[in-house]
Formats: structure tokens, C-alpha cells, sequence
């Protein structure tokens, strides 16, 4: 009978540690793949950036979408300029356009509004956008500022290097 009781124990300490090993398999597992999302949700905008011009050079086209043009009004030129530069030097775009007085129309507290804006085309990465749009928000003289942004479809090559070498990577 104590035969029977030590073979018995043996098998069922056998089984522990299988068991036990097959955890631990299992745990380091979840653990590396956990790593691997976290570390790939914090590279990703690197990894997408490199991965857009590993596709740029190898089809020779544009991947749709990795730029943006956004569109700020402000109520004077000074303004603009101010605005203007501010994004420049903190490289978050590649060029800034001033267009001269645009004649506006709009509506503000139900009543349509006429009035004379300078308009500013600002050519950026699509991941900048949040950090201009934020930036305008902070500084700009009007409650509520337009800036709208429209994904770059499609463009000269050239251009789109020339851009992707001035805003550097996030």
C-alpha cells in the first residue's frame, strides 16, 4: 500500500510540474508578445515613416496621406507672419504660404459676418497636424480659428523628399 501511496505522489508532483512548466511557457510568452505591442505602439510613427519611404523608393510612387495641407485664416498679416514663423522654427511644417486679403463670409452669433483675412497654406507631415492645430489654438487672436486640414493624395516626388527631409521625424 505504501507502494501504491509513494507511486501515486510521485505522479501527481510529475504532473505539478508539467503543469507548473506549461505556465511558465505560457506566462513568458504573454509577456514577450505584451512587450512586442507595447514597443511597436511606441515606434510606430518612426516605423510608419521609414515604411512610407521604403515604398516611395522601391514602387517609385507616393503613399497617399503622409502629408496634409492645412488652411489658418487670421485677421491680419502681422498675425500670420507671427503664426507663421512660430510653426516654422519649431519644424513642424516645410513651407508656409501667406496669401494677401481673401474676402470672408460667415456666420458668428446667427448674423453673417463680412470681413477681409489673410489666408496661410501650411504643407506638413499628417502627424504634425495635431501639434499645429493645438499651437494655433494657444496663440491666435480669434475664439475660435480655422484650421482645416486635407490629406496630400498625390504630388511631385521631389517634393514630397524635399518635405519629408524638412519636418523631421516624430
Amino acid at each position: 500500500m505504501t507502494f501504491v501511496a509513494t507511486s501515486r505522489m510521485e505522479w501527481l508532483l510529475q504532473r505539478c510540474h508539467k503543469e507548473a512548466a506549461c505556465h511558465s511557457v505560457i506566462r513568458t510568452f504573454l509577456l514577450i508578445l505584451c512587450l512586442l505591442l507595447v514597443l511597436s505602439v511606441s515606434l510606430y510613427p518612426g516605423l510608419r515613416s521609414i515604411g512610407v519611404q521604403l515604398h516611395s523608393a522601391l514602387t517609385g510612387s507616393y503613399a497617399p496621406g503622409h502629408h496634409s495641407l492645412i488652411l489658418i485664416n487670421s485677421p491680419n498679416e502681422q498675425a500670420a507672419r507671427d503664426i507663421g514663423r512660430a510653426i516654422m522654427e519649431r519644424r513642424l511644417a516645410a513651407s508656409v504660404n501667406i496669401l494677401c486679403r481673401t474676402s470672408t463670409m460667415y456666420y458668428w452669433k446667427d448674423e453673417i459676418q463680412d470681413a477681409s483675412e489673410i489666408l496661410m497654406l501650411v504643407k506638413t507631415k499628417t502627424s504634425r497636424i495635431q501639434q499645429i492645430s493645438d499651437y494655433v489654438r494657444s496663440v491666435h487672436p480669434y475664439a475660435n480659428p480655422e484650421v482645416l486640414s486635407f490629406l496630400v493624395e498625390d504630388g511631385s516626388l521631389a517634393y514630397m523628399k524635399w518635405m519629408d527631409e524638412a519636418i523631421p521625424d516624430d
